[in-house]
């Protein structure tokens, strides 16, 4: 396993909607396992293959924060809600392509979520909470959206400024 580069906002990449797995392949699970490694270092509880620059529909995600719970590392490949409940939860949300900036953004708070597992069989979950946030967010990075989208214009223009003088710092810092 190996730690991928996140990429970070403004990136077009990150804009694009990504492409359906049509098989799960040795070259697709080595991604799940490399993106899981990625997510636990950043530390995150969930990313989207675009984040790492792979235009593929995969997501993975581990929302358990107890320490005395088991972790529940999940790759979902193809995810889709198939299902949302009329009532709604707000939580601050953050993400690992739009480092220490956070948002309070409204989604339905139960959804029902269909993907192909690592095996390639059809799986289903009802998600709830925090689950259920962590995975909207990341079927949206699938199509090329992210959580400041769900923000008004002033609050995003303010973050993406924010992001372009991170990534500038940060180009300083490597030359």
């Amino acid at each position: 396993m190996s730690l991928r580069p996140i990429l970070i906002h403004p990136d077009p990449r990150l804009k694009k909607v990504a492409d359906p797995v049509s098989e799960i392949t040795p070259e697709l699970e080595k991604l799940a396992d490399d993106m899981l490694e990625t997510m636990y270092d950043a530390p995150g509880i969930g990313l989207a293959a675009p984040q790492i620059g792979v235009m593929t529909r995969l997501i993975v995600m581990d929302c358990v924060k107890g320490e005395d719970e088991a972790p529940r590392p999940m790759a979902l490949f193809n995810p889709e809600v198939t299902w949302s409940s009329d009532e709604r939860s707000t939580y601050e949300e953050g993400c690992l392509s739009i480092p220490d900036q956070f948002a309070e953004v409204e989604r339905p708070s139960e959804v029902k979520v269909a993907w192909l597992d690592r095996h390639g069989k059809l799986q289903e979950e009802h998600f709830t909470g925090l689950w259920a946030t962590c995975v909207q967010h990341e079927i949206d990075h699938l199509n090329g959206k992210l959580f400041i989208d769900y923000l008004g214009p002033m609050k995003r223009q303010m973050i993406t400024r924010k992001m372009v003088k991170l990534k500038r710092d940060l180009a300083r810092e490597k030359a």
